[in-house]
């Protein structure tokens, strides 16, 4: 039986985070969290998460820089970054999108939209048969 895929959830409001978590545990994720945008990065590039649900606005390096370096860097850029944002307006998503997220999403967010989303970016999610 495959693991789990791991996804990261980025945000500086531990609400969101445990929400987030509880969500995606209770769906067989294997879930990693962490506080500010250098927090991420680090856990980004050491335990190497299928999924990131990243917010923007963060302390310490904001989303968009993550999600920029994380695009930038060739053995990071299969990442699939998610921003999970409370920045609802068009320019805010057409930012994000350029900054290499491969979705945007707003906060509040619908559990099952990130969870079709990341099933879509693992390749069918934990208990997908396929």
């Amino acid at each position: 039986m495959p693991l789990p895929p791991t996804v990261l959830i980025a945000d500086d409001e531990p609400s969101i985070r445990e929400t987030a978590a509880y969500i995606l545990e209770s769906e067989g994720y294997t879930v990693l969290l962490a506080a500010n945008g250098e927090e991420a990065l680090s856990l980004i590039r050491s335990r190497r998460p299928a999924a990131v649900l990243l917010d923007i606005e963060m302390p310490r390096k904001d989303g968009l820089q993550v999600c920029r370096e994380v695009k930038g860097d060739p053995s990071l850029r299969s990442t699939h970054v998610i921003l999970l944002t409370a920045r609802g307006q068009k320019k805010d998503e057409r930012e994000g999108l350029a900054a290499g997220a491969d979705a945007y999403l707003t906060k509040p967010f619908d559990e099952e939209e990130i969870l079709r989303r990341l099933a879509d970016a693992v390749g069918g999610g934990p208990e997908t048969p396929g």
